[in-house]
């Protein structure tokens, strides 16, 4: 790295500098070159992480133009009262004014929280801000970005070059476009950094360079790859967040992260000064996986939304910590699909293990195409003949660099189309008729159909069955918010990001303080705890007065972490179904992860199936089997991307206190192949005697992978045995084997729970079992969906109730009973009402026994149904 005198000089003071402006024990922050101040505050105060924020009002050239408010409301995803909470307003243009060293760059933070304050509107909060020559924001809109990108508060991260004049001015001005438009903040950190920046190759232009020393930018994304969220002060000495980087990787192709073994130790070498990133960023990464005709036939590949019409500084961080040889793993690196750099060799670039390395490239991303998307990409370099056939990184950074007009500013965040679309709805909602003037319209509608126009009813019914059957499964329920911008069009940038909570689950998430739970658990007293998991204890809470919940609490010392944390919180935020258990909250302070479930009464289906003084019945074992098959059913089909479960077993399906059936605990779950991929591949997780053998092989996960854990279960509830018992003969060991061998030996009658063998007809056992075989398969290709196991076991539960009752007499017909039965279990799903469930059990049990139920009856049934459908639709 080329690094001026006067650098080496000043990084003399840089470390002592930074110290001081974030120590929590220092009464003011202050100094000659660094400021973090609390905008619209009186006096000095300590943030939650103790840090101290000064007052701002001796900054600022005139006061005469600007206000202070105070928010009329706190969001609970606030992680401070301050800055957040006050603001110093502007009405016209106003100027900050700061001293600063002429030959540091310094950071500049604004905070920003859009909230009511005083009677100024939120909507009219159009500002542009500038520093010096550099435009940094123009016509902004803090609650706009906030509203698009689903978040309470807002920080804009910049990085200014060095200054030579040594005065900073920051300048608000309202925009001059929108009548009755103000600026605000709610609070500023100019921070003086070391210069990291240096020249970029220009991707696409072997011969140019870009030398970032010279620009002003802008911080878009600060990803630790492979690794979890690294707060502010924990970085290396530079006060930057790192943020995890699974949003933003496209696809199913998550590759495999990996840690590195506490004997390596990461070594910063004269290139790499300690402060370029953190121990935490090299010591973490992501690579492929360990399967090279896999490898070879996809890219790993993130992608990002920018503004168009800017260059990017990409900074790819590079530690290789598994490996030790040159030439064991080499890659090609794509941005933008062009050639940033063939056969990357961490290994012969450090020239050894553990020794940290970046990559800096340069690109111009334009809107010809009307594409704001910036992607990064890695292959294996095949050519070169590596030892294996993979790829690795540990961290990226990407900022925007000002244009020639010194301008860094885009345009405000549009919301995503499922934002939009629930925002619609909400809209609509309010000016929707009351639900008895709905029912008057719907009777109205399906009497008036079949009173005069019978054979136009039939007609338009079946037209819109399948109308209802194509959309219901293009659209998703209004509650699944887009979380990290997935969406093509919603920007969502590191810099906007709040605090986890506030940002995982879309922001659907309620957030519990620390205090609360341990006042809920009586300070987690012991005796409140009712199961331990891998994660960690689940105790018994009471919260709002009165309220029964499941408060897990996660164990430090557990393989289960933050990983897990914010998958279970990701997914139930935004799933809602009658059939999987419901999130209320979280908890992420103090070092501590709690999650904040409903009570389920009765605990898990394990307690009532072996080691109980009261066993399940036959028929409350069924019952809760094709609950449970219900809720996997969702989330392989019904939600917006298919989910698979990947930890299906019979403690992880609760029961309530009407001994309904709820799949839990989806800390290891993953989204599932997209259309054009078979699988997923990634590191084996799950529990012994559940594992689905294909993917432990394979490791390439699919939904049939829950179908072979479910299958397990499913034994589990006719043995009333467990799936893995050490204490038997080796034979009998595991459970699905035993079973298996039985089945073929013709035997498997004899290892059924005796407390329900006396109760099971023999037409409901077959059935039963031949279920268990097929999702027992040694193949995913030879099991069945979960959509037909639920069938299946719906239709055994009719043989057992009615064993004398007609079967269906062609498989076709069972199809034509299923893919009824499907559709209206769609219209179900996407609301948690019982009414429509119980309906739509009672709905298939006539189609088992169609003599029961007219032909008009089914008509009426479906135009009801349909009707429904539409009314969701529109």
């Amino acid at each position: 790295m080329i690094i001026d005198t006067h650098i080496l000089l000043s990084l003399v003071c840089f470390s002592f500098i930074i110290k001081t402006a974030h120590s929590s024990n220092s009464s003011s922050v202050s100094n000659s070159d660094s400021f973090v101040l609390a905008c619209g505050v009186s006096s000095a105060a300590n943030d939650a992480n103790g840090l101290n924020w000064a007052p701002d009002s001796k900054f600022l050239s005139s006061s005469g133009n600007s206000i202070t408010a105070t928010a009329q409301s706190q969001d609970p995803s606030l992680p401070s009262a301050i800055p957040y909470m006050n603001a110093r307003i502007f009405t016209s243009e106003s100027t900050y004014q700061f001293s600063v060293l002429p030959k540091m760059r310094h950071w500049v933070r604004l905070h920003f929280y859009p909230s009511s304050y005083s009677n100024f509107d939120s909507s009219n909060d159009f500002f542009s801000v500038t520093a010096g020559r550099f435009t940094l924001l123009n016509n902004f809109s803090a609650s706009i970005t906030a509203e698009a990108l689903t978040q309470a508060y807002i920080i804009k991260e910049f990085s200014l070059g060095p200054i030579q004049s040594g005065s900073l001015n920051l300048t608000f001005t309202p925009s001059s476009i929108h009548k009755g438009s103000y600026a605000f903040v709610n609070g500023i950190e100019i921070i003086s950094m070391p210069e990291i920046f240096e020249p970029a190759s220009m991707v696409g232009f072997s011969d140019q360079t870009i030398d970032a020393e010279n620009y002003a930018l802008q911080t878009m994304f600060r990803l630790n790859v492979g690794g979890q969220y690294i707060a502010a002060n924990n970085d290396s000495g530079v006060s930057r967040t790192w943020y995890d980087d699974s949003p933003y990787l496209y696809g199913a192709a998550y590759g495999v992260t990996s840690e590195a073994e506490r004997n390596v130790t990461i070594q910063y070498s004269s290139n790499v000064p300690r402060y370029i990133a953190p121990v935490n960023v090299y010591s973490t990464a992501r690579t492929m996986g360990p399967n090279p005709k896999l490898n070879l036939n996809y890219n790993l590949t993130w992608v990002f939304q920018v503004d168009a019409n800017f260059t990017y500084l990409l900074r790819l961080h590079f530690c290789e910590f598994q490996l030790w040889k040159d030439n064991q793993r080499v890659f090609d690196i794509f941005i933008n699909n062009q050639t940033a750099q063939s056969s990357v060799d961490v290994i012969a670039l450090a020239g050894s293990m553990g020794v940290p390395v970046y990559k800096d490239y340069a690109i111009y991303v334009s809107d010809e195409n009307s594409d704001d998307d910036l992607w990064v990409a890695l292959h294996p370099s095949a050519s070169m003949k590596p030892e294996y056939y993979d790829a690795i990184l540990n961290g990226l950074e990407i900022f925007k660099i000002n244009d020639t007009s010194g301008n860094l500013a885009g345009p405000n965040p549009m919301p995503s189309p499922l934002l939009q679309k629930a925002l619609s709805q909400q809209k609509a909602r309010s000016f929707a008729p009351s639900q008895s003037n709905k029912l008057g319209i719907i009777i109205g509608a399906i009497a008036g159909g079949l009173a005069g126009f019978a054979l136009v009813t039939a007609v338009i019914v079946f037209l819109n069955y399948r109308k209802c059957k194509t959309d219901g499964k293009k659209s998703s329920p209004a509650g699944w918010l887009s979380f990290y911008g997935r969406s093509r069009t919603t920007k969502s940038k590191i810099t906007g990001k709040s605090s986890h909570l506030s940002t995982l689950g879309g922001g659907l998430c309620r957030h519990f303080s620390f205090v609360e739970m341990k006042l809920a658990t009586d300070n987690f007293d012991e005796s409140r705890v009712i199961g331990v998991g891998g994660f960690g204890k689940v105790y018994k809470g009471i919260i709002d007065g009165g309220t029964k919940v499941a408060i897990k609490r996660s164990n430090p010392s557990s393989e289960q972490g933050f990983h897990e944390f914010q998958t279970e919180i990701d997914l139930l935020s935004k799933l809602r179904h009658r059939h999987l258990v419901s999130l209320i909250g979280a908890c992420e302070e103090e070092d501590e992860m709690i999650l904040v479930y409903d009570y389920m009464a009765n605990g898990t289906l394990r307690e009532h199936l072996y080691d109980s003084q009261k066993p399940l019945s036959w028929k409350q074992r069924m019952e809760i089997c094709i609950g449970a098959a219900r809720g996997l059913h969702y989330l392989h089909t019904g939600a917006k991307n298919t989910i698979i479960h990947r930890d299906v077993k019979t403690t992880n399906i609760l029961v309530d206190d009407k001994w309904v059936a709820k799949v839990s605990d989806f800390g290891l779950s993953r989204t599932g192949p997209s259309l054009n991929q078979t699988h997923v591949s990634t590191e084996v997780k799950g529990s012994f005697g559940y594992l689905d053998p294909e993917y432990f092989r394979m490791q390439q996960l699919t939904e049939k992978s829950d179908v072979y854990s479910f299958g397990v279960v499913l034994l589990e509830v006719l043995c009333g045995r467990p799936a893995l018992n050490p204490r038997l003969p080796k034979e009998q060991i595991n459970l699905a084997d035993w079973a298996l061998s039985c089945n073929r030996g013709g035997t498997l009658e004899e290892i059924i729970d005796p407390h329900v063998k006396g109760e099971i007809n023999a037409e409901c056992v077959n059935q039963f079992v031949e279920t268990a075989m097929q999702c027992l398969s040694d193949q995913g290709i030879n099991r069945p969906l979960m959509g037909t196991v639920l069938w299946n076991l719906e239709f055994a539960l009719q043989l057992q109730d009615n064993p004398d009752g007609p079967k269906p007499v062609a498989e076709q017909k069972a199809n034509d009973a299923y893919l009824m039965h499907t559709t209206l279990m769609s219209i179900e799903e996407e609301g948690e009402g019982t009414v429509e469930m119980d309906s739509s059990k009672a709905f298939f049990s006539q189609i088992v026994n169609p003599r029961a139920l007219p032909g008009i009856i089914i008509v009426l049934y479906v135009s009801f149904n349909t009707i429904l459908c539409l009314l969701r639709l529109y």
